[in-house]
């Protein structure tokens, strides 16, 4: 049996993809606007010794498997495919094939997570922290955009830009929280400073934000002092374990969650708690799962090995029943899964539009673990495999009173 014919037998007859192997065969749908090519043995050992995500991820981000065409489009088109039933026949067939590759598995490439240390504790955090953030600022600024926000963006309208969504999701969270000039506000995981900076200068808001990433907070405590706004904004390189001051009137959690661990998640919404004051406001903003009976933890997932290590995603009833359960009163929840699709989307078409300077700053290999993890982020959440929420909760007085007005209004 040829390569192509494993593939054909894989995928079925139907699925619009060209495959072309290392051994010359051809299979699929030739002519097709998205390839796949093997281009070593090398792949098939990858994705035999981590049949899934993982063995795909190593192909690719090795150069032994090529993607020709929009990655996002291959991933729609190939999650068809896998779905697809194979007889127990075909598998065998398959198995006499590969066998031998099976036993030549290659290692790992250098761009894994090697993990150390008590799961969650400071010094791990720190480190995979500075992992995924402390690439290098130059390189998220091409991604990112000028905003060098990396949490989801919120769309006013379909044809608005990457910065114009970004400066709206801040505006968004500082109208939630009901924002106003004098006000103390805690941003905890505030990374480049996106949200401090809209936040002071638009609402007239005092903020204690803190990042475990180094390079984050040197570019936000720039960007704070280009703004002129050192007398508002207190911007630091420290884990929000750290941070002593209480009687906040306001706590902003963009993007911080899905790094604590969802057993951590009754220490970390007793501190924010406890830094409130009666009647003060917190917002989370998080990535949740979407199925409530998915595992919140795989350990051999591409995004786990390469992307975020010790991320934790929940279905979002767990995050609010958490929030509930350290006294923090839930008063608005909203889904925000397809702005993140949009977000994804743009940011993949901003690193390709800055490719060979992306490359050029750190490396191929891993701006092609950046190619793959955006383009499978944005089916993800294109598909619903994935949500992003934001939960508004606040601690409410024993007197009952939640300092809220009697409906919440989300206008400008």
């Amino acid at each position: 049996m040829r390569i192509a014919e494993a593939f054909d037998m894989l995928a079925g007859p139907d699925t619009d993809v060209e495959f072309v192997a290392y051994d010359g065969s051809k299979g699929g749908r030739i002519g097709s606007d998205v390839r796949l090519e093997l281009r070593s043995p090398r792949a098939i050992a990858a994705l035999l010794g981590a049949p899934g995500q993982l063995g795909l991820a190593r192909a690719y981000v090795s150069g032994d498997l090529e993607v020709t065409g929009d990655l996002y489009t291959a991933f729609d088109r190939l999650a068809t495919a896998a779905s697809r039933d194979v007889s127990w026949r075909e598998k065998a067939s398959l198995a006499r094939q590969f066998a031998p590759l099976f036993l030549q598995k290659p290692p790992p490439p250098p761009e894994e997570v090697r993990k150390k240390g008590t799961k969650h504790s400071r010094r791990r955090d720190a480190e995979v922290i500075s992992h995924h953030y402390d690439v290098s600022n130059r390189f998220y600024e091409w991604v990112l955009g000028p905003t060098m926000a990396y949490t989801c963006a919120v769309f006013p309208r379909a044809d608005a830009t990457l910065e114009q969504a970004q400066e709206e999701k801040f505006d968004l969270v500082c109208r939630k929280l009901g924002l106003e000039p004098g006000m103390r506000v805690l941003d905890t995981g505030c990374g480049w400073g996106g949200f401090a900076l809209h936040a002071a200068k638009h609402y007239g808001v005092d903020v204690v934000a803190v990042t475990l990433s180094e390079q984050q907070a040197r570019w936000g405590q720039r960007a704070v002092q280009e703004a002129g706004l050192e007398k508002q904004i207190d911007l630091r390189h420290s884990d929000y374990r750290a941070v002593k001051e209480t009687g906040f009137d306001r706590i902003a959690s963009i993007g911080l969650t899905e790094h604590i661990g969802k057993a951590n998640y009754p220490a970390y919404f007793e501190f924010l708690r406890s830094r409130l004051v009666d009647g003060g406001r917190l917002l989370n903003h998080c990535i949740t799962r979407t199925d409530p009976k998915q595992k919140t933890y795989t350990r051999n997932g591409f995004i786990n090995r390469y992307i975020f290590p010790d991320g934790e995603l929940v279905h979002v009833g767990v995050l609010i029943d958490a929030m509930e359960n350290q006294h923090l009163e839930v008063q608005h929840e909203e889904n925000l899964r397809i702005h993140y699709a949009m977000t994804l989307a743009c940011w993949l078409e901003n690193l390709e539009a800055h490719w060979d300077e992306a490359v050029a700053e750190v490396g191929l290999r891993k701006a092609r673990v950046w190619r793959l993890y955006l383009a499978a982020s944005q089916w993800g959440f294109a598909r619903n495999q994935i949500q992003l929420h934001q939960v508004l909760a606040t601690r409410t007085g024993a007197d009952g009173d939640t300092g809220l007005p009697l409906r919440l209004s989300l206008e400008r």
